[in-house]
């Protein structure tokens, strides 16, 4: 039996992030996640932005972490080495009904302490973004509202935490957990049994059933259905800032903005369903999308598509984020109600989560020897070319082009493989350095990236996964 004092079951961000956390205290801490690799499944399935929190319901938790978080990511990206930048949003009205409704927004804005929110005329937004649909009355501007890269954040929290000393266990979907006189004892998984004093419970879409086998899941998480376009970052017509319509009661809505890649992004739909699995996207969910978005930028270039994906929201009934520990059993910890925000305030829950694990009597010591700082992998393409020349001396690797979309070389994919966590399948690589995520999806790159893995993983060729076991992309010889 393997022994710890933490299991934090789900390395999506907020798991990621409270292992970093935890990763400054001496004590030990394995992660558990029945994925492959890290990442969970709402973290790399989402709109990419870092909140503010000014949209949040006023005196939630939610509305605590997200707006405490925002201002965490200038110094986080400087440290971990993730790309981030503070873009900005716009909230356009484009009605008068929806005009009518901004005093509202701005005094929720200024009830979650978000005081930077702006009113702009109609004159000011269409200067700022120019496709703004010009029967537009007015608008707020949030100049904070961020975009980042979620991939890139969750696999740096999680090689940060690992080289401060915590333990990683991919394929090792949890089982049970047993419990003895009102106290967690050990963790049953796919891959063994793990004693542990503590477990917290940051599944997504799957806290409710963790929560079931210690008899605390008195709420279901709905999946929440969001499908997203991904446009070209050719396309004819794009905008600065992140484009926001003016939120409902069920959902933020359909936004446009640019990714941190330079590629635009339109979306996502809100549909609740009951597969936790489905992750497909349906003509009429792409066409709403299409539909809505328009009314706020009518120019918006739909046949510059170069994907579409669709991520699930952990949506909890009764809704709202929670953090729960009990009484009669000491050592448990549930997250759930972890939405559209949770990117965003993962690294503040994990503060939160380890403060309250002091309050309740965790006995924390900090370490000395804390290692901050992660450096990510070189993006060949973004450095001068005096830069790319000594690169290319020092290791001809780097001048051998995999992927030609996003000029991506081999000598980085052989980083994201080799490094610790590595990339272990096809969309592992995809990830960590976006080989496969141009215009052609990886129909140049995509034989290439097969036969790397296969040399350096040491593994047939048709071993290689798309990303879970099982997912083989080549299925045999044919001479």
């Amino acid at each position: 039996m393997i022994k710890t004092d933490v299991v934090i079951i789900g390395a999506g961000a907020v798991g990621c992030a409270i292992a970093r956390e935890l990763s400054k205290y001496e004590i030990d801490v394995i992660v558990v996640d029945k994925n492959e690799d890290i990442g969970g499944d709402a973290s790399k399935s989402n709109s990419a932005i870092i909140h503010t929190g000014y949209d949040a319901a006023p005196g939630t938790l939610e509305s605590q972490l997200v707006v405490a978080a925002n201002p965490m990511y200038d110094r986080l990206a400087k440290e971990l080495d993730v790309p981030f930048r503070r873009i900005g949003a716009i909230l356009p009205a484009i009605t008068l009904e929806q005009f009518e409704q901004l005093p509202a927004i701005m005094e929720k804005a200024f009830k979650n302490h978000v005081y930077d929110v702006e009113y702009k005329s109609a004159a000011e937004l269409l200067e700022m973004e120019p496709n703004l649909n010009p029967e537009v009355k007015g608008g707020l501007f949030i100049p904070r509202e961020s975009i980042i890269d979620p991939f890139i954040l969750c696999q740096a929290l999680a090689e940060n935490a690992c080289e401060n000393g915590v333990h990683f266990l991919p394929g090792a979907k949890v089982t049970g957990i047993n419990v003895e006189n009102g106290r967690i004892k050990s963790v049953l998984t796919a891959k063994g049994e793990i004693s542990t004093t503590y477990v917290i419970n940051s599944a997504g879409l799957y806290c409710d059933e963790i929560a079931a086998m210690v008899g605390k899941a008195d709420y279901k998480v709905v999946p929440r259905k969001g499908q997203f376009f991904i446009l070209d970052k050719n396309t004819s017509c794009k905008v600065n800032h992140i484009v926001l319509p003016i939120p409902t009661k069920v959902t933020k809505g359909k936004l446009m903005c640019p990714t941190i890649h330079g590629n635009m992004l339109i979306g996502p739909t809100a549909e609740d369903i009951p597969d936790k699995e489905d992750k497909s996207v349906t003509y009429e969910g792409l066409a709403s999308i299409e539909q809505d978005v328009r009314k706020l930028v009518p120019n918006v270039c739909i046949r510059d598509t170069i994907t579409q994906y669709c991520g699930l929201r952990p949506n909890r009934n009764p809704e709202g984020l929670h953090f729960d520990m009990y009484d009669d059993l000491y050592g448990y910890i549930n997250l759930s109600g972890v939405r559209s925000t949770g990117l965003t305030l993962s690294v503040a829950m994990a503060k939160y989560v380890v403060r309250q694990m002091l309050w309740s009597g965790a006995k924390l010591n900090l370490k000395e020897n804390f290692i901050p700082r992660r450096k990510g992998i070189v993006v060949f393409h973004e450095l001068p070319i005096n830069e790319q020349a000594a690169l290319v001396k020092k290791n001809p690797l780097y001048g051998n082009i995999i992927c030609r979309c996003e000029t991506i070389t081999e000598a980085e994919i052989l980083d994201a493989i080799h490094r610790p966590l590595g990339a272990k399948s096809i969309d592992a690589v995809k990830r960590r350095v976006r080989a496969g995520m141009g215009r052609c999806q990886g129909g140049f790159c995509g034989p290439k990236v097969i036969e790397i893995l296969s040399r350096e993983l040491n593994i047939p060729v048709e071993s290689v996964n798309k990303n879970n076991p099982g997912s083989y992309m080549v299925s045999g010889t044919n001479k």
